[in-house]
């Protein structure tokens, strides 16, 4: 098996004010459909409208706090109209309430029934139009259109070859030539074809998209009695659903996407709600990783939900999604961190952090990420985001932040203090997001915040560069006179990671300086003579080696982020611009939700 993804495992105060979500179930975050009652189930009553949080009361009381004109007329009404209903079921008869309660029953079951035959039923309506930048124009350097073609033809490589030997499945085992099974995923089938459907998408691989949405449409089944990964469930199949719709328009991938999103639901029934790591989709039953800190959840785990849940009830009408993700907020807001940082642990029972480590790699990385994201996503609204993103990169440049003897700028680990000078592959993602939040820098620091974008990139460069295959090791350090290598055997693998080439995309897009292509272009070139095998791609143990010793895993984020960030890099900035779309942590783009009217891209009906 793969050696497990971390990220993947990657992959104060001020808490009782929650003004984005009083925003948000106000309707602002969506188009003014988004809340109106389903249509009517055939044949059955007219279905109440959703209430936010208990009914019409507390509905009412959002409203008030929003602003509502007569708001408390309204509430009154509501009231009394409560404390009638209320006195009407205490004059009935134990037998005639008994009655009512199991027709309640009979009407939820069969609801529920319907739900699961016709996947979802009652999702507002929508009236799609092709978004902004689904697909771009051609880039007018014939160089680069020929690096371009190359890297799409990697991915026909790797898709044809998933395709063959292992369709359905997970991922591919491109030397044995069979399907490969993560148990992140539980029973869910299909990790790959829901990964790459974006990808294939925005390459106008059209026939290869249509097979991958028949599968979706047959194939995609939830209702599987086994723990999975909440995490990873969200980013890979979440994540890819939701852009394959919001590119598409098919309908298929909005009702699977909510659908799936309804079974996450469970993991969120802790006492603080902050969700456990593993769920078992069928019983609703959580638990978190064995050998996390006493029983915590993982931060850049529940820290890493937050786009994909606001697109959840931005397409489903129904606020829960928003809620759960904007109560993670409202408990980490109550805490205090420790120099301004955030601990990889929190414990969802005391709502306490546990031990004082920090990372901005495996464990941490996605949510300082998302924090940026969710402000960005918002049309640059969601205010309580920036100014979290942005207080956490100032922790971490006083405490984390150092430079090398040699001069090259890494990002150490926090241990209760005590610093750590390695730096891993998943942490280089964040010389992109340095550089795609330098525009919103407080105090004049855009010029800075590009500034450590760049040595990051640098940094990250050299760690490939000073391989003998010019591919980067999984962690590399600063000490006892090593600058950008691995010195543990079991740091020196690649597993087909995007993050250095996440990074190489941002700073191509926001400098345009030639030499982010160039280190792209190094990438390609390793990845074909070291990772292609006749079976697709595969990672390898030991980047130092001469001789290849291959892992025999086509990790699915191959295929979603690697092959997608390369496909970026040698496209024009017009295919998916940053002024309309954010990347999710799996590179599955969300469109940016407009404030005009919830998202110019894509009206209601």
């Amino acid at each position: 098996s793969s050696p497990v993804r971390v990220r993947s495992l990657r992959g104060g105060g001020g808490g009782a004010r929650c003004p984005a979500l009083l925003e948000l179930l106000s309707g602002v975050f969506f188009h003014s459909a988004a809340l109106q009652p389903p249509p009517p189930p055939p044949g059955g009553q007219p279905r109440a409208p959703p209430q936010p949080g208990g009914g019409p009361v507390a509905a009412a009381v959002v409203a008030a706090a929003a602003g509502g004109a007569g708001s408390l007329e309204r509430i009154r009404a509501d009231h009394e109209r409560a404390l009638r209903e209320a006195k009407e079921t205490l004059q009935k008869l134990p037998e005639e309430i008994r009655r009512d309660i199991r027709q309640d029953k009979e009407k939820l079951l069969q609801d529920a029934r319907g739900r699961k035959e016709a996947g979802a039923p009652g999702l507002p309506q929508r009236l799609f139009r092709q978004p902004v930048g689904a697909v771009g124009q051609e880039p007018s350097d014939p160089d680069v259109r020929q690096k371009r073609d190359k890297i799409k033809e990697m991915m026909k490589h790797a898709w044809d070859n998933y395709k063959r030997y292992a369709w359905g499945l997970n991922e591919l085992k491109p030397i044995s030539k069979q399907g490969h099974s993560s148990n992140l995923f539980g029973n869910i089938q299909g990790a790959t074809i829901v990964d790459a459907l974006d990808t294939l998408y925005i390459m106008e691989m059209k026939e290869e998209f249509k097979e991958a949405k028949e599968w979706v449409e047959k194939n995609l089944d939830f209702n599987v009695n086994a723990e999975i990964s909440v995490f990873e469930v969200n980013i890979r199949f979440v994540g890819g659903l939701l852009s394959a719709y919001y590119l598409s328009g098919e309908e298929v991938f909005r009702k699977k996407a909510v659908e799936l999103g309804e079974k996450l639901l469970p993991a969120f029934n802790t006492p603080t709600g902050i969700p456990w790591a593993l769920l078992n989709i069928k019983s609703g039953i959580g638990r978190n990783w064995p050998w996390a800190s006493g029983g915590s959840s993982i931060l850049a785990e529940f820290g890493t939900l937050h786009l994909e849940f606001v697109h959840l009830s931005h397409l489903s009408g129904n606020p829960v999604f928003a809620e759960k993700v904007m109560n993670i907020r409202k408990v980490l807001n109550r805490l205090d961190k420790p120099e301004g940082l955030y601990p990889n642990y929190l414990n969802p029972s005391s709502g306490q952090w546990g031990q004082h480590h920090v990372s901005i790699g495996g464990l941490g990385d996605s949510f300082y990420e998302y924090l940026l994201k969710a402000w960005l996503m918002t049309d640059k609204t969601d205010e309580e985001g920036k100014k979290m993103y942005y207080d956490a990169v100032q922790a971490i440049e006083t405490h984390l932040i150092r430079k090398s003897s040699g001069g090259l700028t890494y990002i150490a680990e926090w241990k209760g203090g005590l610093l750590e000078h390695k730096m891993g592959h998943l942490t280089c993602f964040a010389g992109g997001m340095f550089a795609l939040g330098a525009d919103g820098a407080p105090n004049d620091r855009t010029g800075h915040h590009i500034e450590l974008g760049a040595e990051i990139a640098r940094t990250c460069h050299e760690s490939y560069d000073r391989t003998s295959m010019k591919l980067g090791p999984e962690a590399f350090r600063f000490d006892g006179g090593v600058e950008a290598i691995a010195t543990r055997q079991n740091e020196k693998y690649y597993i087909l990671r995007p993050e250095v080439i996440e990074t190489y995309m941002y700073m191509w897009r926001l400098t345009h300086d030639p030499k982010y292509r160039q280190w792209g272009w190094e990438a390609v070139e390793a990845l074909e003579k070291h990772c292609r095998v006749d079976g697709g791609y595969s990672g390898i143990r030991d980047v130092y080696n001469n001789h290849e010793s291959h892992d025999d895993v086509q990790q699915s984020f191959f295929l979603s982020e690697t092959l997608k960030y390369l496909y970026l890099l040698f496209s024009e900035d017009d295919l998916l611009p940053f002024e309309h779309w954010v990347f999710n942590t799996e590179a599955h783009p969300l469109p940016v939700l407009h404030k005009d009217n919830g998202n110019k891209e894509d009206d209601q009906k």
